[in-house]
């Protein structure tokens, strides 16, 4: 399994803070956001990594974080051309660098300590679909993308921010996909957005009935507001005084 982590886009949620840099390098409490997504890969067991970016901050991450050796990762780079173009597009540029092998996503401002390696062998040993991760957020969930899940840990149904959630299960940013995702994406019709929507290629595999979901005790979606990065600190910081982290 190879990994991709997505971090691009325009942040403009952040503004003032993301006018000069990308979201990603911003700190959350002692180490750079990006550092997360990458600590998590190791964990997994993962070895080689896609960043995806937009141009005009790629000279920063390869400045800050070089080839990877720092986080026994061997670390590649791609460039998203258009920045409002999606998760699911941003996807589409570790085609050729997947080479046929499943792909473990991270969108680079989340936020977690969860080690995946117990997923992964779940996902690896069912052979194909998709992986969908989930945290237990309870009148907070309709903020956020909801999967309902079955007793087999199968999703039946994801929604984007209903009125009248299923469950209290959110959605990460958070994924696994075998070789069939390159497919599903050129099959994909940009949104109202006009992106390529993460939530559309998960219902590609959801109507296969391949669409699993694992539940993780924690998760922080830094790069959606002020609130969600201040939360993000507080909770790195109380995890590294207590040192779970």
């Amino acid at each position: 399994m190879k990994g991709v982590i997505l971090a691009g886009g325009l942040a403009t949620r952040l503004r003032p803070l993301t006018l000069v840099t990308n979201k990603h390098l911003l700190p959350v409490y002692h180490k750079p956001m990006i550092y997360y997504p990458l600590e998590a890969m190791r964990k997994a067991g993962i070895k080689e990594v896609l960043l995806t970016t937009s141009g005009d901050h790629a000279g920063d991450f390869a400045n800050l974080l070089k080839n990877g050796e720092e986080f026994d990762l061997r670390l590649y780079y791609a460039i998203q051309q258009n920045a409002k173009g999606g998760i699911a597009d941003a996807i589409s540029l570790a085609e050729e660098f997947a080479g046929g092998e499943p792909l473990l996503v991270f969108l680079g401002d989340n936020i977690f300590s969860f080690d995946l390696s117990e997923a992964i062998a779940r996902f690896t040993a069912a052979g194909q679909g998709a992986m969908v991760f989930g945290v237990h957020k309870n009148t907070e969930s309709k903020q956020y993308g909801v999967i309902e899940v079955n007793a087999e840990g199968m999703a039946v149904s994801i929604e984007e921010k209903p009125d009248s959630p299923k469950s209290d299960i959110a959605q990460t940013g958070i994924y696994m996909y075998d070789a069939k995702v390159f497919d599903y994406i050129k099959s994909l019709i940009p949104s109202g957005r006009g992106e390529l929507e993460v939530t559309d290629l998960n219902n590609k595999y959801l109507a296969q009935g391949q669409l699993m979901c694992e539940i993780i005790d924690w998760w922080v979606d830094a790069g959606t507001s002020f609130d969600e990065l201040l939360a993000a600190n507080n909770q790195v910081a109380k995890m590294v005084a207590e040192g779970k982290i």
